[in-house]
């Protein structure tokens, strides 16, 4: 059951399909899609199916899931021939950069990455 925050929720609209976007994977607990506004040449935001509103609101119970999602992301890298390197980001909370709220991992590659990052 979804809740007033999940209904309303960027994420969680396009998880369903109500809000177009291009998948680039997904499976039972995660949906990945590629960045409308890239921020290198390869950009995928991998989201749980489930709303989880940041990072800092998980538990114990969803380690398994979280430890999915940098599968996932991984598996992402391979398929998009990334084996020079990636970079895999998670903001949290608005001075972490998170503009929407659903725990999201950021993928990026295809390109050399700079430090320190912002």
């Amino acid at each position: 059951m979804y809740t007033v925050e999940a209904m309303s929720c960027l994420f969680c609209k396009i998880v369903e399909g109500s809000i177009p976007s291009t998948a680039v994977f997904q499976d039972d607990r995660v949906y990945a899609f590629a960045d409308i506004n890239p921020q290198a040449p390869v950009h995928v935001l991998i989201v749980p199916r489930e709303h989880i509103a940041s990072l800092d609101e998980t538990d114990a119970s969803q380690r398994a899931l979280l430890g999915h999602l940098l599968g996932a992301a991984a598996e992402i890298a391979r398929t998009k021939k990334l084996g020079k390197g990636y970079r895999v980001v998670v903001n949290i909370g608005p001075d972490g950069g998170q503009t929407v709220d659903h725990l999201h991992l950021h993928l990026l590659g295809g390109r050399a990455m700079t430090w320190p990052p912002g």
